[in-house]
């Protein structure tokens, strides 16, 4: 099992069109450029089927170095979670079970 890259999307897109490469490409940027845009302003975005993503504000915390054990001061940060929606949920659930 491999990875899907932004290439491969760029070509199934092209595959399912008959777009351009150029027109594809400029559609993945401009998709994954929108989300970004999204994500820094703290904006949700759900894709219905698919799921939901969300920025997260973590606290400061203490932690530990593993290597060290010496205790760190992690800083405050945003992180994007993302959940899966019901019908990816069960998609998956059926294709583990059918050993996919």
């Amino acid at each position: 099992m491999g990875t899907l890259t932004k290439n491969d999307i760029v070509n199934e897109i092209i595959i399912q069109t008959g777009q351009d490469r150029k027109t594809a490409t400029d559609f993945v940027e401009m998709f994954i450029e929108l989300i970004k845009e999204s994500l820094e302003k703290g904006e949700d975005i759900s894709l219905s089927g698919f799921g939901k993503f969300s920025v997260r504000a973590k606290r400061e915390r203490r932690g530990r170095n593993p290597k060290t054990g010496e205790e760190i001061r992690i800083t405050p940060r945003r992180v994007v979670s993302f959940s899966l929606s019901n019908v990816l949920r069960e998609k998956l659930a059926d294709s583990a079970k059918e050993g996919k």
